[in-house]
């Protein structure tokens, strides 16, 4: 379970949100009507949707909308419907949205961490539950980074905007409570002898994980050790590419170690 974690570092994510929001406001304000309405590599989602959801996602936070969301049974149905709710929506309202629903959520997550209320565990569809703070800063930064970086620019033939050391530790420490709590959920076979997982470059460390889910490092043996840039994670970790194809190094026992890497999909 997330709890045999390291405690999220809540001010930092604070900043990491502030930055992916004044990112994706610049990405946004910047394109053109043809780019608005192109394809992203999210499948079924224009670049406009794309931008729906994120604020969408941001709303939920607090409103009773988000509600919806902690218990639903699947979490992609959730984000489907906001977003076929919004495609007629125009470009000026979908903005607005987005642009007073981040803020919200930026202040939001601003106060809860001050307040007992982080730490309070809350359930989201099938990802499990986690302390209110990191669910707040933890999934609007992974969203606005992965969709920005891996769905938005790229299919844009546009650069790929940049990050720092906060923005991707909030992007890993989220990605690892979600695993974590998926590997609790659907024990990966022999996992039991633990594997490591390194995460190299800004923001990265090494995590544990195990039958229970994930951990932080001990002295204890491992029987895999994996080791992976950190940049390269949202990708090849909600399986847009493959491990197989990235820049992925494996050593110890391969066999769990691949059990496990299949396994690896955040949502």
């Amino acid at each position: 379970m997330t709890d045999r974690l390291p405690a999220a570092d809540l001010p930092n994510m604070v900043a990491a949100l502030r930055a992916e929001r004044a990112e994706m406001l610049n990405f946004a304000s910047s394109l053109t009507d043809d780019e608005w309405t192109a394809p992203s590599a999210a499948t079924g989602w224009r670049i406009a949707d794309v931008v729906a959801h994120i604020g969408a996602t941001a709303r939920s936070f607090y409103t009773p909308a988000g509600l919806r969301t902690i218990f639903a049974a699947s979490l992609e149905q959730v984000n489907e419907d906001p977003v076929d709710r919004r495609r007629d929506w125009s470009r000026a309202d979908v903005m607005a949205e987005y642009q007073r629903a981040s803020r919200r959520a930026t202040t939001l997550l601003d106060v809860v961490r001050r307040t007992p209320a982080t730490r309070a565990r809350l359930p989201l569809a099938e990802l499990g539950r986690h302390p209110m703070g990191l669910m707040i800063g933890g999934a609007l930064v992974f969203d606005h980074h992965t969709h920005l970086r891996h769905d938005m620019a790229p299919t844009l033939g546009r650069p790929v905007p940049p990050t720092d050391a906060d923005r991707m530790r909030a992007v890993l420490t989220w990605m690892i409570a979600v695993l974590s709590n998926q590997v609790a959920q659907a024990p990966v076979a022999g996992l039991d002898a633990r594997v490591a997982l390194t995460l190299t470059g800004p923001g990265g460390g090494t995590w544990w994980m195990d039958e229970a889910g994930g951990l932080a490092p001990s002295n204890g043996a491992v029987a895999a050790h994996v080791t992976a840039p950190a940049l390269t994670f949202p990708d090849w970790g909600t399986q847009r590419s493959s491990w197989r194809d990235s820049d992925v190094t494996v050593t110890g026992d391969f066999e769990l170690a691949t059990r496990f890497l299949d396994a690896v999909n955040v949502i």
